[in-house]
């Protein structure tokens, strides 16, 4: 055990979970009413993904979900963080509720309940309905409106057992990587676009906080956003303010209107896109959570960019720092900060890290095992951080691992593998490595320190 990984800091109730979403696993893209997602078709678009990979199979969990529980028992994890499919519950994104895809989810969580391990459900895992987009996506808001009729649906079903809940997984990647940057569905390039469909996201997680509690007086809802830290390259006053604007594109512009504090002005200048606002929509968009979500995976060191697109800061690559399979820098000092400053800037009264994880290479060695050291170095690095973020203050309750399978991972496709559990996608064979098995070891470890 490493010396400055001291477990007992953590509060004796701390959640160990391990985390996934729908289209990155489920498969079965056809089968019992599903319609498609625009994951589907954006994946199924040439070029869009790497290798033209797609979700039609993926981890094959919809038939192998009672496998797939059984690895998180033999992790030692007691949560599991899990999304529905909002293509399979309601094909049509509105209107009728298709049995078959909620009976799924049902029998899931019985399962789940019955290994003892407890759900926590994201209803928006970006897997929007295809019949949606079609009439404007989240760039109208009729969208935030149809996610909060979904919420109602899923809790009037499932919260009798549920009562962690989530609204939306990272509303940033939706909003400006779906529709600013192209680089994942539904692959627009817009900044008007983009603006709208960020104000509808937030607002539907508003709307959908409202629906939950109203199906489901029980719940416990939350909101789940990615966030890094943003750091100037230079003491240049032009990368400061480029650092400035990174941060409210990356960070403010989330979380501000959601704690009540409106979107930020300056980055409303900045856009220069007129919001869709109407009366009360801040009011809805600011629903007290009961907890709040952190996704973390890198930081980022921005210059000043005048030329760039919007927020004209561009990130620079620093020499000798480490590096994930996904290039990405390797900083947990990060983690630390962010749970930091959601505490003390916002006041969030119960964190959860709700995704942290690291893709690297991995192979299947000749003895059967995959062996990643580097994994299981990254866990533990962010972990001694949430210890040292606990030991601050910050109200951290709990921990999820991004992620327990390899997976399709979005527009990487099949190359990146995040997973505490390899899977080799021809035979769906599932092999737990390394890393997986220091994380069982941590949380054995763990509870016998407040035994």
């Amino acid at each position: 055990m490493s010396e400055s990984l001291d477990l007992a800091a953590l509060p004796a109730d701390f959640t160990w979970g391990t985390a996934t979403s729908a289209y990155q696993i489920e498969g079965a893209v056809t089968e019992d009413g599903r319609a498609p997602s625009i994951w589907d078709t954006f994946s199924h678009t040439p070029g869009k993904v790497a290798h033209d990979d797609h979700g039609d199979v993926a981890c094959d969990h919809y038939h192998r979900w009672p496998e797939d529980i059984g690895l998180m028992k033999r992790l030692g994890a007691d949560a599991y963080r899990m999304s529905v499919a909002w293509p399979r519950v309601m094909p049509a994104g509105d209107g009728p509720v298709n049995a078959a895809g909620l009976d799924f989810y049902d029998r899931l969580v019985d399962a789940l309940l019955d290994a003892g391990i407890t759900p926590n459900i994201t209803l928006y895992h970006w897997d929007l309905p295809q019949a949606l987009q079609d009439r404007g996506g989240w760039t109208v808001r009729d969208t935030a409106e149809h996610l909060a009729d979904y919420a109602s649906a899923v809790a009037g079903r499932l919260g009798d057992r549920v009562t962690r809940w989530a609204t939306l997984n990272e509303p940033l990647c939706s909003g400006w990587i779906g529709h600013l940057e192209g680089r994942m569905a539904p692959g627009l390039t817009d900044l008007t676009a983009a603006v709208h469909a960020s104000y509808h996201l937030l607002l539907a997680h508003g709307l959908a906080t409202r629906a939950i509690r109203a199906a489901a007086p029980e719940a416990r809802v939350g909101l789940v956003t990615n966030h890094s830290t943003v750091e100037a390259a230079s003491s240049r006053p032009e990368d400061i303010a480029a650092a400035v604007r990174m941060d409210g594109h990356t960070n403010r512009w989330w979380l501000d209107p959601v704690y009540g504090r409106g979107f930020p002005a300056d980055m409303r200048e900045l856009y220069g896109v007129e919001l869709p606002e109407r009366s009360g929509d801040l009011d809805a968009i600011a629903a007290p959570l009961d907890w709040h979500g952190l996704n973390y995976y890198f930081p980022a060191t921005v210059t000043d960019d005048p030329r760039g697109p919007v927020p004209y800061a561009r990130e620079v690559r620093l020499p000798g720092v480490p590096r994930t399979g996904m290039d990405w820098q390797i900083d947990a000092g990060g983690l630390e900060s962010l749970l930091l400053r959601l505490t003390d800037d916002y006041g969030v009264r119960e964190l959860y890290v709700t995704e942290n994880g690291s893709a690297f290479p991995d192979t299947v060695s000749p003895d059967g095992a995959v062996h990643d050291p580097a994994r299981a170095r990254y866990l533990e690095q962010h972990l001694s951080a949430c210890v040292r973020a606990v030991r601050k203050g910050a109200p951290l309750a709990g921990y999820y691992a991004w992620s327990l399978l390899d997976n399709f991972e979005w527009a990487y496709g099949y190359d990146k593998r995040f997973g505490l559990v390899h899977v080799d996608y021809a035979t769906q064979t599932r092999t737990v490595k390394t890393s997986g098995l220091r994380y069982a070891e941590i949380i054995r470890a763990h509870r016998e320190s407040h035994a």
